[in-house]
């Protein structure tokens, strides 16, 4: 049996992509997933065969009122929170202070120094640093959340589309088998950072 199985997810930038994905993944590990997009109608569709698995969340991770009215609808219809993947949007402070769940960062593309993408390489070091900063937060208040950097290389998108064919790329069942990997580990181990590239990648 999935140790997985029937425990509650939240994949946030659900609708498309790595998030979809990941949702997918999540899904056929036995997981209930509640996925957070502004195209709810696009979540709806992944849930087709496994119904009272997936529940679609119309929010805007620009506005903490959505976000904290999508944590609390999952609390109170779904169950606690065990896996967070945070694929798209802001971060929301409260969910690290407590609760026995797995937090994750997908943090884009793998930091490189790009020229002429000097604000976006800055970005992309600044997740990761932020990302290990909430880790060591978190360990020193002994708790048992674990908090994970995933950061893919270029992965097949939507809005990758107009330059797919110049690179080689993931697809996001990649990413999505590189999440079940860390969320599979037993208690006491937490991979805090984790690296998923194109064979051969140059980015």
């Amino acid at each position: 049996m999935s140790t997985l199985k029937d425990k509650v997810a939240i994949v946030t930038g659900a609708s498309s992509g790595i998030g979809a994905g990941i949702v997918k993944e999540l899904l056929e590990s036995g997981m209930k997933v509640v996925g957070l997009a502004r195209r709810k109608v696009k979540v709806d569709e992944l849930g087709k065969g496994y119904e009272g698995k997936l529940f679609a969340r119309e929010t805007d991770l620009t506005k903490d009122e959505d976000i904290a009215n999508a944590f609390n609808w999952t609390e109170e219809n779904v169950g606690p929170v065990y896996v967070l993947v945070n694929n798209a949007g802001v971060g929301y402070k409260s969910l690290i202070d407590e609760g026995d769940i797995e937090m994750f960062n997908i943090s884009g593309h793998y930091p490189a120094q790009l020229p002429g993408y000097s604000i976006y390489t800055t970005s992309k070091y600044g997740v990761t640093a932020f990302t290990e900063s909430i880790r060591r937060e978190v360990a020193t208040s002994g708790s048992k959340i674990k908090v994970t950097n995933l950061s893919p290389g270029l992965v097949e998108s939507e809005m990758a589309q107009s330059f797919l064919d110049k690179y080689i790329y993931l697809k996001s069942e990649d990413i999505a088998r590189g999440v079940k990997y860390i969320i599979t580990q037993p208690p006491g181990v937490n991979v805090a950072q984790l690296t998923l590239r194109p064979t051969g990648e140059l980015l």
